[in-house]
């Protein structure tokens, strides 16, 4: 073969692209996070507001976690046909995923530990000043959710989740977001709960209380994304269907056996494999990777075949 010939055998490697409107909207979300953090610190600095000032630095955790998901977006689309990425650069917002995660759950744990320090050493609330500042930072929240879950990726109709028949047309990197800013309205919305008992039924405990309750659900989130985003980086195979499927086909000629298969992700809901087979009569890579073809989840697939000889 020659090699002027060989780019006709060659296919791209790009499984995954990122979004235009998606970046657009983690933009958007991050310069509003990030103009009220600035705006709480500084009003919070010149009028001496303690409350102002703890939230605006409690947006800093989650304006920072939304920068990573931009950053990681940059990054895919800057090296999207970088070749040394063997699969694409869709882990890359897989990895921006599993830190943001990690971020989700040291808020739960600051959470947690004001909660608990307040139980131990309660402290005079100024609630009017505290409600006014709850609010602002629920309305913030609410308008972000707002802007992450709106509009559809036109592609998320063409793949769909095998398990529950949901698509995914935002993405881990989205999920992510969505999942700090629903973290902070929640730890907002449990807090004028908490700060109205107080100020009207004089149940002062329910402040610390809440915290608590809102860090739990806080770690469950932290917890499953964490999980979901490291079984991707570790090249885990969470689909026994698809693997089923694959070896249903390709063994259903009776003489075809798979006697090794590796399953990994390359995208949202597009995979890769490598399949070695074992045959007495074996047919050619082409014709099994035909048969195949139904199964669209696969994006890229490379075949060896060994001969099985039949013992005397």
């Amino acid at each position: 073969m020659h090699h002027k010939n060989l780019g006709l055998y060659r296919h791209s490697h790009v499984f995954y692209e990122v979004k235009e409107s998606n970046m657009r909207k983690v933009l958007l979300v991050v310069i509003i996070t990030l103009f009220t953090m600035v705006s709480e610190i500084v009003f919070g600095s010149i009028f001496n507001s303690m409350a102002l000032l703890a939230d605006g630095w409690h947006m800093a955790t989650h304006a920072s976690a939304l920068g990573i998901t931009f950053f990681t977006f940059l990054l895919m689309k800057k090296l999207k046909y970088d070749s040394s990425f063997a699969f694409g650069t869709w882990k890359i917002e897989i990895l921006g995923a599993y830190t943001s995660a990690i971020l989700l759950a040291i808020v739960g744990l600051g959470v947690i530990y004001s909660s608990v320090e307040r139980l131990l050493h309660p402290a005079v609330i100024q609630y009017d000043q505290a409600l006014i500042v709850t609010f602002i930072g629920l309305g913030v929240n609410v308008v972000c959710a707002f802007i992450l879950t709106t509009g559809k990726n036109p592609d998320a109709d063409h793949h769909h989740s095998r398990e529950h028949g949901h698509d995914h047309e935002h993405g881990l990197g989205i999920k992510s977001a969505y999942l700090h800013v629903i973290a902070d309205a929640l730890t907002s919305i449990f807090a004028i709960i908490a700060l109205l008992g107080a100020k009207l039924l004089k149940l002062n405990f329910l402040d610390p209380v809440m915290g608590i309750v809102s860090s739990v659900l806080i770690f469950k989130w932290s917890f499953d994304l964490i999980r979901e985003t490291s079984s991707i980086l570790l090249d885990r195979n969470t689909d026994k269907e698809l693997t089923e499927e694959i070896k249903t086909i390709i063994e259903g000629d009776g003489d075809t056996k798979i006697s090794d298969l590796h399953l990994w992700k390359v995208a949202e809901e597009l995979y890769a494999c490598i399949i070695s087979l074992v045959a007495e009569k074996p047919k050619k890579i082409e014709q099994y990777k035909n048969m195949l073809k139904p199964v669209h989840e696969l994006v890229h697939t490379s075949i060896e075949i060994e001969k099985c000889r039949k013992s005397k």
